[in-house]
């Protein structure tokens, strides 16, 4: 498979890593660490140094019961940041559901919009369609940042999630937008209960039946805190589990705060799958 952005050809033979860079203040796991052009800046070059594939720029948190943020604001905050990162030679994703914020980011050279709403939001499928190149991230969520963990996805998750998705993307290319260019996220943890978080992670192959690419964005997540015990800044270890558990089961990209960890975790995945053979022929007469 291939990923068509703006710039690049992201071939996705091997799994990718997207790297999170949040210009924000109130981040679930890391407000306030980046915030501010220059400090974004340097932490995307550390995350390509840690073997990042892909930079994800955000300026809002969208953590549980978040509020919004104004358009201006966003954009006071993101649009430096990509000015400067689509200079460092990889594929550059702006992380926002605002259509106004999509158009000024991808104006600016930006290869990819990743959309937490998959474009439901008023003008925002039309500026995709009408950019012509970039690359398309559509995540499911049930509800709102501001409340979807009051009232969670009720029933099974997997076949609902599907849909939606698939939907979601039928209803882009309807519009335009060729099938190379979008991608898929189920959404972990937005309007979503921790066993169907973890049914959408053990059935996770069921949702490539849609025909396009996987991203899983477990990183720090809170369902991982919960099976854990652990705070969100301790959730190293099962946040690189979780990334490798979900390219094991075809996610194609994995969006991580903990660049460097997950790539070496993945190198020892691939050497194992370039030694598996495949499986022996019984022929009958």
């Amino acid at each position: 498979m291939i990923w068509q952005t703006s710039r690049f050809a992201l071939q996705l033979a091997r799994p990718r890593v997207m790297g999170i860079v949040n210009a924000t203040p109130d981040s679930f796991s890391d407000g306030g660490h980046h915030a501010g052009a220059a400090a974004a800046l340097r932490h995307c070059e550390q995350l390509l140094k840690d073997g990042a594939d892909i930079l994800d720029i955000g300026g809002e948190s969208t953590r549980p019961g978040s509020p919004p943020v104004p358009l201006q604001e966003e954009l006071d905050r993101v649009l430096p940041v990509v000015q400067g990162a689509v200079r460092l030679g990889v594929p550059v994703s702006v992380d926002t559901y605002k259509a106004q914020v999509m158009q000024a980011a991808l104006d600016l050279g930006a290869d990819i919009i990743n959309d937490i709403w998959a474009l439901r939001q008023p003008g925002a499928a039309e500026v995709v369609a009408r950019h012509g190149r970039c690359g398309v991230c559509l995540m499911h969520m049930h509800g709102e940042p501001a409340s979807m963990q009051l009232s969670p996805l009720e029933g099974d998750a997997v076949p609902q999630v599907l849909e939606f998705l698939q939907h979601s993307a039928q209803a882009l290319q309807g519009l335009g937008v060729e099938k190379g260019r979008i991608v898929l996220d189920y959404g972990i943890g937005f309007g979503k209960t921790v066993e169907q978080n973890f049914a959408l992670l053990a059935r996770q192959r069921e949702l490539l039946a849609a025909g396009y690419p996987l991203l899983a964005g477990w990183s720090r997540k809170s369902s991982l805190g919960s099976v854990t015990g652990l705070a969100v800044d301790e959730r190293l270890a099962p946040s690189v589990a979780a990334a490798v558990m979900a390219v094991e089961q075809g996610a194609h990209i994995v969006r991580v705060h903990d660049v460097r960890e997950t790539v070496a975790a993945l190198a020892v995945w691939q050497a194992m799958q370039a030694q598996r053979q495949p499986p022996a022929v019984s022929l009958s007469f």
